[in-house]
């Protein structure tokens, strides 16, 4: 069932890239694999931890591309073992996270098969712009 978006009013107007972010938003809720934790690490700065056991760094690739972090595994080709039962998933995936204006990624880090992210969000400048204002003629 397709539920109308609240951005499809006439009122509001300009607001495509947040519909299109919503989209995207809702599409990677939908991802299951690989599970993941976000943490709240306080000052703005959070963390995201994906549970990625058996891949290596170079299988690994962690990107930003308007604003969507997006977290990708690969394996290179499969391996001739012979598995009496098979539990720890082999197979690629992608996850996509959208992120807030201004966050940024620190760095990513790969320890006891989990993959750590940490993005901060700088606190933003306060601007105050004062408007000159003419006299009419």
């Amino acid at each position: 069932m397709n539920r109308p978006i609240v951005f499809d009013s006439p009122f509001l107007l300009g607001f495509d890239h947040t519909r299109s972010l919503i989209e995207r938003a809702a599409k990677a809720a939908a991802e299951s694999y690989p599970p993941y934790n976000v943490e709240d690490r306080g000052d703005g700065a959070l963390r995201i931890t994906l549970a990625v056991a058996g891949f290596t760094p170079d299988q690994l690739h962690v990107t930003v591309e308007d604003r969507q972090l997006i977290v990708a595994g690969k394996r290179e080709g499969a391996g001739e073992e012979a598995y009496l039962h098979r539990g720890i998933a082999a197979r690629g995936f992608v996850r996509n996270f959208v992120l807030a204006d201004g966050m940024k990624v620190e760095g990513a880090l790969l320890e006891h098969g989990l993959l750590h992210i940490d993005l901060t969000r700088p606190e933003p400048e306060r601007l105050v712009q004062r408007i000159p204002i003419r006299a009419g003629g």
